[in-house]
């Protein structure tokens, strides 16, 4: 019995691990910006604290569809739909032009601009997380 618990443990677990693995990867093409060169390359802590809000962002309600899903598939859906809305919004608020413009900002190593995609992205993930609590 342990055995199959630990399996199903397992599935969810990796599959999780892959949907941000996936996230990863996608978020890094939707902002305009290369965040890995900015955090990585140039120490750019205002990247570095947008790309953080962004993970926890999408980790809020991959919890919540761990917590809420009826089975593997369901989950696996919802996930889909927690990176889905994360990407989109960094997509949209990445793309603001003028004294909005979130690239450059970035690009400057506004702590400022950093922080406020953060608190953005997090709260966009609980809202997200409360919408899937069915």
């Amino acid at each position: 019995m342990f055995l199959d618990y630990f399996l199903s443990f397992a599935l969810f677990f990796f599959t999780a691990i892959a949907v941000f693995g996936i996230f990863l990867f996608l978020y890094a093409k939707v902002t305009p910006y290369d965040d890995y060169q900015m955090i990585f390359g140039e120490n750019n802590t205002a990247s570095a604290l947008g790309f953080g809000g962004a993970i926890l962002g999408l980790s809020i309600p991959l919890y919540s569809a761990l917590v809420h899903c009826v089975s593997y598939l369901d989950f696996v859906m919802w996930a889909g739909v927690a990176m889905a809305i994360q990407l989109i919004f960094a997509f949209i608020l990445t793309r603001l032009s003028g004294k909005y413009s979130v690239e450059k900002h970035i690009h400057n190593g506004d702590l400022s601009v950093g922080t406020f995609m953060a608190f953005m992205s997090i709260s966009i993930g609980l809202i997200n997380a409360g919408s899937m609590s069915y």
